[in-house]
């Protein structure tokens, strides 16, 4: 059974998400890459304000295809996450409630998600097309200069993701392998 989870999340929510969890998100998630995850950490990392108000969001880890006629998006599907987590800790330290991409995440995220109360979602890779039909609006929030790796605020509906990482650090990436392993 999908939890149906209206945006922006609450800490009550994430208490309530159990790794392994479908969920459907409807309402508004930021978006980013590595290049932008790179700029705001180096902006941490001198204390400088960030461009972005990142408390309370969840953050997609996208970049999207341009959009055909009739949606807001183009093919949108997950980055790996692995690549942002250099960067993930910091922002999660500052508010950030959660993470939107695909893969296993390292013990510093899995630590910084324990310690922040947050949560980590996966979208299925492969489902981009499909992913894009649940992105109802877009707007460009800052570093429009990458391209698709600037960072936006999407307007969703019944984004599909399945809870990965839970704020408990119940992680899908350790405990679900060995029941599929051959003894």
């Amino acid at each position: 059974m999908e939890k149906k989870i209206t945006l922006p999340i609450t800490d009550e929510d994430i208490k309530n998400l159990k790794a392994g969890d479908s969920v459907l998100l409807t309402g508004s998630i930021i978006t980013g890459r590595d290049a932008a995850h790179k700029r705001l950490y180096e902006l941490i990392q001198k204390g400088e304000k960030l461009p972005v108000d990142i408390k309370g969001e969840l953050i997609y880890y996208v970049g999207p295809a341009p959009a055909k006629p009739g949606y807001a998006v183009g093919p949108a599907g997950p980055t790996s996450s692995y690549r942002m987590d250099k960067y993930a800790p910091s922002l999660l330290d500052l508010g950030l409630k959660g993470m939107i991409g695909k893969g296993a995440r390292n013990k510093e995220v899995v630590d910084a998600i324990v310690r922040n109360k947050g949560v980590y979602l996966v979208a299925i890779g492969g489902a981009a097309a499909l992913i894009a039909k649940s992105i109802k609006s877009e707007e460009i929030l800052c570093y429009e200069d990458l391209g698709t790796e600037a960072v936006r605020r999407y307007e969703v509906e019944d984004f599909p993701c399945i809870v990965a990482i839970d704020s408990n650090g119940n992680n899908v990436y350790e405990t679900e392998p060995p029941k599929y392993r051959k003894s």
